[in-house]
């Protein structure tokens, strides 16, 4: 059998920010996004806009919300990201306008090459287009796209591209309806 060498982990992950950068977003992020006791969602915005992230108007940051690397995020108008939510965006994720996120998903943008000894680091985008919705509990795995309005239920896992107005739910998820908008 062989062992897993930590010694031999290799990575490729461009972070995309100085040393400086990095460290005084990671105050910030403790202090403003995840802290529970800062509700005022116009300030997470403005301070995740001056740390790169392009967001749009009307968009709800809730509290203990953690966001890895703010200049690899967009985020469309009028979306909604819930309590204790965590990006965690290696590369960069894209959210589209109307998008609700819901409390405590998990945007996950990497993993790990476990056919290799070395346990390489991979990394893929995460988009979610416009009108989608992300159940509480809910992880959106690396490389994966949600389609306009699709639904992906509560705890739910997306391993896969998610088709557009359907109806997602299970481990790995899996298509259980239509999603039909009055």
């Amino acid at each position: 059998m062989k062992r897993v060498n930590n010694a031999l982990y290799k990575t490729t992950i461009v972070i995309g920010a100085s040393k400086a950068k990095q460290v005084a977003w990671y105050l910030v992020n403790i202090i403003f996004l995840q802290n529970p006791l800062v509700a005022s969602s116009g300030m997470k915005v403005f301070l995740l806009r001056l740390f790169g992230a392009k967001i749009g108007i009307g968009v709800v940051i809730k509290p203990s919300v953690n966001i890895k690397f703010p200049w690899k995020l967009i985020i469309g108008d009028h979306s909604w990201i819930g309590e204790k939510v965590w990006i965690d965006n290696l590369d960069q994720v894209t959210i589209g306008s109307s998008v609700c996120v819901s409390q405590g998903a998990f945007l996950l943008t990497g993993n790990h090459n476990f056919k290799k000894v070395s346990f390489d680091l991979i990394t893929a985008p995460i988009v979610i287009e416009d009108g989608a919705w992300i159940g509480a509990s809910a992880t959106v795995c690396p490389g994966v796209t949600c389609g306009t309005h699709s639904v992906l239920s509560v705890a739910s896992v997306a391993s896969k591209n998610l088709a557009s107005y359907f109806i997602y739910r299970g481990n790995p998820a899996l298509q259980i309806g239509e999603r039909v908008i009055d």
